[in-house]
């Protein structure tokens, strides 16, 4: 077994400005559900915020169960005019989860679609929620503006909270490793399950949020400096970019508008490239690419001096960047000379993961006393 978790790995959230209680999981599963739109290549925002979380924790040994998605379905919510690009993508995505360390040994990686549970589960939670609810959620609010959906939005987009419910349910998930925009979704999860358990018995598990340790993680700007990073803002650096197109994203990288000159003091907060420093950088860099410098903190304090060149940070930030994503690049050139394997893999976890969901709808359906086929005595 490889090394657990540290405590302070465990991130609690306030709810209603109480703390949320912990949950003791001595004598339950400890399961784990998470997943990603396949709406194009992951990118390093994804891989800070969730994906290497997913690793540790699929490595520690500490879980019962790991069930990673590609969820194609909630990606038709905007995209069912352009199925083609869901489709094409599901692979792309099943390639970033191999080639980051995902091992289908350990994890079960599946396609939401091809579990149909988690389409009844929805319809039946649905029925716990109010449009009100759902329009209040954050996520939702600012997903919706981000796509210029004003009065036209999808239904199946607006409800996909309910949507996000059912796949973490399903598989009575305990732990859901996700980023700090995703609190509000595991929020309203959380509120479904205690409704439905109040009306219906103890049925379903209150997952917890797993986020990671750096908060430098949390929300990883884009090249731009402007918001997240995004595929659909076009300011991403994908795990799959090769070294040439992430450093010309790199050199181009917002930094401080006022440090014109190298002389100039300079501005850490906000600048872009300080930021991936934080996320990125490890004390052994500063040793092998930039040895006059000590550590990150020596680096900043530099640059707020001045003397310090936005040209010399940014080729730092490449090296650096480039130890990361290189390892990546190989395990992916080896999956996608196997395809077939990789569709195996694809397959296989998506029939586990349908018994599974099976099962789940199965005491849904006991608990909400609609099994008339399994209890004649219902029928009575």
């Amino acid at each position: 077994m490889e090394r657990s978790v540290p405590v302070s790995f465990f991130v609690k959230w306030p709810v209603n400005t109480k703390e949320y209680p912990k949950k003791e999981y001595q004598f339950m599963k400890k399961i784990i559900l998470t997943g990603d739109r396949p709406t194009g290549h992951l990118h390093v925002g994804h891989y800070v915020g969730s994906l290497q979380n997913r690793v540790m924790l699929q490595n520690s040994g500490d879980f019962d169960e790991i069930y990673f998605m590609i969820a194609d379905s909630q990606a038709l919510t905007d995209n069912a005019e352009n199925p083609e690009k869901v489709r094409q993508n599901v692979l792309q995505v099943a390639l970033d989860y191999l080639a980051v360390g995902i091992d289908p040994e350990k994890a079960t990686i599946f396609i939401q679609s091809m579990v149909p549970a988690l389409y009844e589960l929805t319809a039946y939670y649905m029925d716990l929620v109010t449009v009100s609810r759902v329009q209040r959620n954050p996520t939702v609010k600012a997903e919706i503006q981000q796509k210029n959906f004003e009065n036209s939005v999808p239904l199946g987009f607006f409800c996909y909270p309910v949507s996000q419910a059912a796949d973490i349910t399903a598989f009575h998930a305990t732990h859901v490793p996700v980023g700090e925009d995703q609190e509000p979704m595991l929020e309203q999860c959380r509120e479904i399950v205690r409704k439905f358990n109040s009306v219906y018995g103890e049925t379903l598990t209150e997952p917890d949020i797993y986020l990671p340790p750096n908060k430098a993680c949390y929300r990883l700007p884009g090249i731009d400096g402007k918001a997240k990073m995004s595929k659909s803002l076009g300011n991403c650096i994908y795990l799959s970019d090769d070294a040439e197109d992430v450093k010309k994203k790199i050199m181009s990288m917002y930094t401080d508008p006022t440090h014109i000159q190298v002389s100039d003091p300079g501005h850490v907060e906000g600048n872009t490239v300080f930021t991936y420093l934080d996320a990125f950088s490890r004390p052994e860099h500063f040793a092998q690419f930039l040895p006059e410098y000590k550590n990150l903190d020596e680096l900043k304090d530099h640059y707020r001096r001045g003397g310090l060149g936005d040209v010399k940070i940014k080729k730092f930030l490449n090296k650096v960047m480039e130890t990361f994503l290189e390892p990546i690049r190989t395990r992916r050139r080896s999956w996608e000379a196997h395809p077939d394997d990789v569709y195996d893999i694809l397959e296989a976890g998506s029939k586990k993961a349908a018994q599974k969901a099976g099962e789940t709808l199965a005491e849904v359906r006991r608990s909400m006393r609609i099994n008339y086929f399994e209890d004649r005595s219902l029928l009575k």
